[in-house]
């Protein structure tokens, strides 16, 4: 499917599940990115007294991750109200009661389940665990495919979901994914000097000195409009366009001058017929890489041109840490709620200014803004690079 070819139904977010350090739902993480109250905390899971960071944005308690993941999948699909009748609501919060939420859909359909997770010698027990906790409910006949393409991996997936509902091969497909910090990819980071040495994530600030991760298991009812009007389930946000892109210039540096992201966020535009101008807030992947943030202001002002300057942005990563494989679907969330509050996220932990940035950040507090677009990026080792606009449903 091509920018220039209309789609055969709009693609719309009617469900949304996550669970991060900052706590259960939607809500819990719009509060925290939105007044920029950060997840980190010294790390109780694992020793980490060898380490040179030891601090990251955990769940507290030890929750299996495929048992969380498939939470955040009923969260996802009570908020769609998938079911065969219209559910009853909850009177407070006007939510699908519990119950119904676990019957087959009305119309009947399958729905696939593309799910995002680290590639390692346990993704095949998780994905098992997913697939066994919600095949037979809401329509999943279990888990479709597994997507480990490191940072951009929900991104991805999220972009297949548009296109197959778009295209019209499916009224609705899940995307769900999953990331907990283990002892094994916090060693390889902090030995890597990827980790920021005074145990704050500060993306595009002056003193910068790399990322923080955390844990997320997040969900996505990604369906066709025309399904969810008929169902009356309400559109949350509207996928307006997607874009990927590859540029293979190192194994884990990116491009300097922002290329290969610059040409996912002009796919992602053309898709959806936006102007760059239409574009009212970013959130950017914004590592706290010093070498990584600068190459996406680069790639922004390649992509925006003088809108650059006007053009608000913050990565909510400085709250919720680096969730990896999960980290494109978390941070789409808080895209969505962004939207949908009329409130961009801080840019949190900020110092001051990068002279070499020049980017209009969103700080000392959450910016009230209505745009009619939004667009949430995400890069990785590699040079993969997607690109997810949305707009208000």
């Amino acid at each position: 499917m091509t920018g220039n070819v209309p789609p055969a139904a709009r693609p719309v977010v009617t469900g949304l599940g996550v669970l991060s350090a900052c706590g259960s739902g939607p809500g819990a993480l719009a509060a925290a990115v939105t007044h920029g109250r950060t997840g980190f905390a010294e790390v109780d899971r694992f020793d980490v007294t060898a380490r040179r960071v030891r601090r990251a944005a955990l769940l507290p308690g030890r929750v299996p991750l495929g048992d969380a993941v498939a939470g955040v999948i009923a969260d996802a699909c009570r908020q769609a109200a998938l079911g065969p009748d219209a559910p009853d609501a909850d009177p407070e919060s006007g939510a699908p009661e519990r119950g119904s939420a676990d019957r087959t859909p009305q119309d009947g359909a399958a729905m696939p389940l593309l799910l995002a997770l680290h590639s390692d010698l346990r993704t095949r027990e998780v994905a098992a665990r997913v697939s066994r906790a919600v095949a037979g409910r809401w329509g999943i006949t279990g888990v479709t495919r597994v997507y480990t393409g490191a940072c951009v991996a929900a991104g991805t997936a999220v972009a297949d979901a548009a296109a197959l509902v778009a295209s019209g091969r499916h009224p609705r497909v899940m995307v769900a994914a999953g990331h907990l910090v283990d002892p094994g990819v916090f060693a390889t980071f902090d030995a890597g000097r990827a980790l920021a040495r005074d145990g704050e994530l500060r993306p595009f600030s002056a003193g910068r000195t790399g990322t923080l991760l955390g844990d997320a298991a997040v969900a996505v009812v990604v369906e066709a409009e025309p399904a969810a009007e008929r169902r009356g389930a309400p559109a949350l946000a509207r996928l307006a366009g997607w874009g990927r892109s590859g540029d293979a210039y190192h194994v884990c540096r990116p491009v300097p001058d922002g290329e290969g992201l610059a040409r996912a966020i002009g796919s992602a535009l053309t898709r959806a017929g936006a102007d760059p101008a239409e574009v009212g807030y970013v959130n950017a992947n914004g590592t706290g890489s010093p070498l990584a943030d600068r190459a996406e202001a680069s790639a922004l002002r390649r992509a925006f041109g003088r809108h650059t300057e006007q053009l608000p942005v913050s990565s909510s990563k400085s709250v919720h840490g680096h969730a990896l494989e999960a980290s494109a679907l978390l941070e789409l969330v808080v895209t969505i709620g962004a939207l949908r509050e009329g409130l961009l996220p801080v840019n949190a932990s900020w110092l001051g200014p990068d002279p070499d940035l020049g980017l209009d950040l969103v700080l000392d507090g959450p910016r009230a803004a209505r745009p009619a677009y939004a667009l949430s990026l995400n890069s990785a080792f590699g040079g993969a690079n997607t690109a997810l606009l949305v707009a208000a449903g």
